[in-house]
């Protein structure tokens, strides 16, 4: 009796032995494929290697598309300095069309056209800029006109030396320089208001 009870203990132990054998190779397969028996990959695990590595935490991200830097034509290689003592670099306005306005302090049409050019620069200022160039006088009277007519917010060039007033062949005030968007000089003279108006409005939608 004794050994019939050994036997049949012994051999429970051996099918108890069998099928954890099977429960722990189970889970092998679980573990090196990342998927459960008949389940979708686990929670929480790592996605399955590509073959390339990813890119490291700091790199730049690749460029999708955008338009290189305008080109800056010769019409817009000079360099000056505002009424307000800052510096001044025309190469910046590359890409866009610009109005250069050519005046003197003392001068009367230049005064009447002062308004509308303080009138319009503002709301055409990011689409076509507006830039004057003060000559033919003293300093103290450029910045008297431009606080005059409230023209602060417009860039001025002075120009005392006319080395500007000679590039753009000025030979007499008020004259407008007017440089489409390539860098093409397509008015030079005279404009009153409505004129000057109507040619920067039709820049701004070209």
């Amino acid at each position: 009796m004794r050994i019939s009870r050994a036997w049949t203990g012994a051999r429970r132990l051996r099918r108890a032995a069998t099928a954890g054998a099977l429960v722990v190779a189970l889970f092998g397969v679980a573990a090196c494929t990342g998927t459960a028996p008949g389940g979708p990959a686990a929670a929480g695990s790592a996605p399955a290697s590509t073959g390339t590595p990813p890119p490291p935490a700091d790199a730049a991200p690749t460029p999708t598309g955008g338009s290189p830097a305008a080109q800056v034509p010769d019409v817009l290689r000079f360099t000056g300095t505002t009424l307000g003592g800052a510096a001044f670099d025309a190469a910046r306005l590359a890409g866009k069309p610009v109005v250069l306005w050519f005046w003197a302090p003392w001068c009367a049409t230049c005064a009447s056209q002062a308004w509308t050019v303080a009138e319009i620069e503002p709301r055409y200022r990011d689409t076509v800029p507006i830039v004057g160039v003060a000559g033919l006088g003293e300093r103290k009277a450029m910045k008297e006109f431009v606080t005059e007519f409230d023209l602060g917010a417009t860039p001025q060039i002075e120009d005392t030396t006319g080395a500007l007033w000679k590039r753009f062949k000025v030979t007499e005030q008020s004259i407008f320089v007017i440089i489409d968007r390539n860098g093409t000089v397509v008015h030079h003279g005279f404009l009153d208001g409505e004129a000057l108006t109507a040619k920067v409005a039709a820049l701004a939608g070209a």
